[in-house]
């Protein structure tokens, strides 16, 4: 199966190609949006649809790091409108084993890790994305 390569920080994950609408360099600025999760950039207008921009690195719980995000990856959710932050994108490459995450990670998110090229790729599951931004937005009980 295809997936998108991309990094954060020195982290490399894989996202499956056909969630992965469009990768764009981000607006200068994004509109706030009052209220928003920390997680959550802001919005941009793309081709007339306002795109909710989630930083990756906060939604996935890495520290600050030195390398701003140079990339908005547009995933493909239907009638939502998502993007991510991420430091760069890499390219397309097959990635035949995907090996399941590791017990004990409690990161909906994270599909599993598979090889490429002598590095480990973190792949990401889109509907798990999806989740865990709506999860942000979720009041905590």
């Amino acid at each position: 199966m295809r997936h998108v390569i991309f990094r954060v920080e020195k982290e490399h994950y894989g996202l499956p190609l056909s969630a992965v609408r469009e990768v764009v360099v981000p607006p200068e600025r994004f509109t706030r949006v009052p209220r928003a999760p920390p997680a959550v950039s802001g919005v941009m207008n793309f081709r007339g649809r306002v795109v909710t921009v989630v930083e990756m690195r906060q939604l996935l719980s890495l520290p600050a790091g030195q390398n701003p995000p140079a990339r908005v990856l547009l995933l493909d959710r239907g009638r939502r409108d998502l993007g991510f932050l991420v430091t760069d994108v890499e390219g397309i490459e097959a990635l035949e084993r995907v090996s399941a995450a590791a017990p004990g990670k409690a990161v909906p998110a994270v599909r599993g890790v598979a090889r490429l090229k002598g590095l480990g790729v973190t792949v990401l599951d889109p509907e798990g994305l999806d989740a865990a931004v709506l999860a942000l937005f979720t009041p905590q009980k």
